[in-house]
C-alpha cells in the first residue's frame, strides 16, 4: 500500500515538473514549484483508517466470504419501498440486505433529513429546494402517498437496530455535513464500525476526514458524469461546451484514480457498474481500496458480482429486476 501510494505521488510530481519546465524553461523554478506542491500534498493528505476497521464496514460477512457478497439497498431500496424511509430500511432488512444507502440533505435550519433530490417536488406535495425550507415546514408536507422525510438520526437508529451497514451519501454542503456527521458519530460510536460516508464531491470526503479521521469514507464516481447524463445523452448541445466538459471529465477521472483517493485517504470507491471489470477491481485492490458497484439491478448482473467479481454492490431492488432509479 505505502509503496503504491508513493509511486503515485512520484508520478504526479514528475508530470507537474515536466509541464512546469515546458512552460517556464526554468529547471530551478520547475523544481521549486514541484517540491512545494509535493510537500503540500503529502503534508495535507489523510491516511486511511485501519484495514481491519474498513473491512468490518465494507465486508461485514468477512473478508474471505465468497458465498454472500455485501448487498446494499440503494436509497434503502427505492424500488421495493418509498425511498429513504424507515419503512424502506425495515423492508431491506427483511429482504436480506447487508446495508442500506441513505441520502443525506439539510434543511434551512441545519437539520439532517433523508432526501435524494435538491428539491422536495418529486417526493412530497410541496415544492422548492430543501435548503430553503425549515424543519417545521418540511414536517408539514403531505408525503403519505410518495415519500416521508425523516430525521437522519431516526434512520441511523433503525439501521443499528437491524444490524445494517449504512452508506451515508452526501451530495453537497461539505462543511455543514462534516459537522453534522461528526456529531452523529459521537452520539452513535457504533457507526465507526458499521457505516461509511461517501460522496461524488471530494471536498465532502476531505472535510469529513478533517472533522473526524476515524470515519470510513469512499469516493463515488461515474466516468463522463460532467459531460453526459446518466442515460448517456450529452449535457449540452454546444459542440465546444461538450468538448471542454469531456476534457474536464478526463482530468477528473485521472484525479480520482491517481490523486484524490490518496489525498482523502478513502477506504472504498463506489463506481457505476458499467465501468467495473476484474482488472479494475485488481487495480484498486493493489492500493488497498475496496470497489463497490452501484445500480446493479438485474439477476444476471448480481450473479456476475457474486460469482466473478466477488465484490459488494448497491441495488434499487432486492426482489426483482428493475430500471435504475436516477
Amino acid at each position: 500500500m505505502l509503496q503504491v501510494a508513493g509511486d503515485e505521488w512520484m508520478y504526479f510530481a514528475a508530470v507537474v515538473f515536466l509541464l512546469t519546465l515546458s512552460g517556464t524553461r526554468s529547471p530551478a523554478g520547475a523544481s521549486i514549484l514541484t517540491a512545494c506542491l509535493y510537500v503540500f500534498l503529502v503534508t495535507f493528505r489523510f491516511p486511511p483508517v485501519p484495514v481491519e476497521q474498513a473491512g468490518r464496514v465494507l465486508r461485514p460477512n468477512g473478508p474471505s466470504n465468497d458465498v454472500h457478497v455485501p448487498v446494499v439497498a440503494r436509497r434503502a431500496g427505492s424500488h421495493d419501498a418509498p425511498e429513504n424511509t424507515l419503512a424502506a430500511i425495515q423492508e431491506a432488512s427483511r429482504n436480506g440486505a447487508t446495508g442500506v444507502e441513505l441520502d443525506l440533505s439539510f434543511t434551512a435550519d441545519g437539520v439532517a433529513v433523508l432526501l435524494h433530490d435538491d428539491t422536495v417536488d418529486r417526493t412530497t406535495n410541496g415544492s422548492g429546494p430543501i435548503s430553503g425550507l425549515r424543519l417545521a415546514q418540511v414536517k408539514s408536507l403531505d408525503a403519505s402517498a410518495r415519500h416521508r422525510l425523516r430525521y437522519g438520526t431516526e434512520a441511523v437508529q433503525e439501521c443499528i437496530k437491524h444490524s445494517l451497514t449504512i452508506f451515508l451519501n452526501v451530495k453537497c454542503y461539505p462543511d455543514k455535513a462534516a459537522l453534522a456527521l461528526a456529531d452523529m458519530y459521537k452520539r452513535f460510536p457504533v457507526l465507526y464500525n458499521s457505516s461509511i460516508v461517501c460522496s461524488f464531491e471530494p471536498k465532502v470526503i476531505y472535510k469529513m476526514r478533517q472533522a473526524d479521521p476515524r470515519v470510513v469514507t469512499a469516493l463515488t464516481h461515474r466516468p463522463w458524469s460532467l459531460s453526459r447524463h446518466s442515460d448517456g445523452t450529452p449535457r449540452t448541445l454546444s459542440s465546444w461546451g461538450q468538448f471542454w466538459s469531456e476534457v474536464l471529465d478526463v482530468l477528473l477521472d485521472w484525479a480520482h484514480h491517481h490523486l484524490l483517493w490518496d489525498l482523502c485517504g478513502v477506504s472504498g470507491v463506489l463506481i457505476h457498474k458499467d465501468f467495473i471489470s476484474l482488472d479494475y477491481v485488481q487495480y484498486w485492490a493493489e492500493r488497498g481500496v475496496e470497489v463497490v458497484g452501484w445500480a446493479v439491478n438485474t439477476a444476471g448482473e448480481k450473479q456476475y458480482y457474486q460469482d466473478v467479481l466477488k465484490i459488494g454492490y448497491v441495488t434499487d431492488s432486492l426482489l426483482e429486476d428493475c430500471d435504475p432509479q436516477y
